[in-house]
């Protein structure tokens, strides 16, 4: 976490100056995903044991191995779900924060579990390659054909919070892929039953491994730098550092840090060095409006400092 030991005065002209209620924003993402996520685990659970009972039917060993991956899946979603509900628990003098962080270890978490998982895929479609297996194509492509529903509905559930929330996101990314994996089968099992060729199965899987690592970086980037208070992505710091020098009676700013407190929740630090006899009390209410709204930065903490202490400070003096 964030280390804040260089705003360590309390007196009263160093005092911390916390903006009104305006300035600290809350999570963006909408309640209704804990039914989503309810919902999204009870189908996966229930297409897990079909895939593994007509896998084992049809001698199917990509169905069986599908079901493997659609089992991670539901740990995902069990993880991101959980995260969700600890990111609203309240702050307690041990976790000032709260458990906001979570969100983000649930993300990176899913990131890792998915690239995991098709890394297995990619495997043994290597495998198979290598010694072709005969595949009762039509039960693979009704199972897939489930897949598609299933994980596409699931998808769907968290379509409008995957740009507000990297958790969200993260769940939705895998649902997707997953939808994309089963209608590739289907094409592939559709082949397979006119032409017989049983090596189509494993080059159809390679290419949606493709596919799935391609669209899981981004997710594994942004949270491995949430992890790491880096800046989050759509920030431009360049036009925060601008805004706040821009404020009437601010000559010079250091110490600023944005970080992410969760994968909705932005906080802010810094240090405003003021002309001499200005008060920034009258300053508080804009910059944490202009900082919300502009900026999506709901949690910003400021320290006041005259011209030749914040010259001090800055040098470390």
């Amino acid at each position: 976490m964030h280390n804040h030991s260089e705003e360590h005065d309390h007196d009263e002209h160093h005092g911390h100056k916390h903006g009104s209620h305006e300035g600290h924003g809350h999570s963006h993402a909408p309640a209704s995903f804990g039914r989503a996520f309810a919902v999204g685990i009870t189908l996966n659970t229930t297409f897990v044991v079909v895939e593994v009972v007509y896998g084992l039917l049809s001698h199917s060993l990509a169905l069986v191995a599908d079901a493997g991956h659609n089992l991670s899946d539901v740990l995902g979603l069990f993880l991101a779900w959980g995260a969700t509900v600890l990111a609203k628990r309240a702050a307690t003098e041990r976790h000032t924060y709260g458990w906001k962080r979570s969100s983000v270890l649930a993300a990176l978490a899913n990131a890792v579990f998915l690239l995991v998982s098709v890394g297995a895929i990619g495997w043994e479609a290597i495998q198979r390659l290598r010694e072709p297996a005969a595949v009762a194509a039509s039960t693979v492509m009704w199972v897939a054909a489930l897949g598609i529903v299933v994980n596409g509905v699931t998808a769907l559930m968290f379509m409008s919070g995957r740009k507000g929330d990297l958790n969200v996101r993260g769940a939705f990314l895998h649902m997707a892929a997953d939808a994309g994996i089963s209608a590739g089968v289907v094409v592939a099992g559709l082949v397979i039953l006119f032409t017989k060729w049983f090596w189509l199965d494993p080059v159809v899987s390679l290419v949606l491994v493709a596919v799935v690592v391609q669209g899981t970086w981004g997710l594994l980037r942004d949270s491995f730098n949430l992890s790491l208070d880096a800046v989050p992505e759509g920030i431009d710091v360049a036009a925060v550092r601008s805004f706040l020098l821009g404020l009437p009676e601010v000559t010079e700013e250091h110490h600023l840090h944005i970080w992410g407190l969760s994968t909705t929740d932005v906080a802010l630090t810094v240090h405003l060095v003021l002309e001499a006899g200005a008060s920034g009390a009258a300053l508080l209410h804009e910059i944490n409006e202009e900082l919300a709204e502009h900026f999506q930065i709901n949690h910003a903490t400021i320290q006041w400092e005259t011209a030749g202490e914040g010259e001090c400070v800055a040098r470390k003096c």
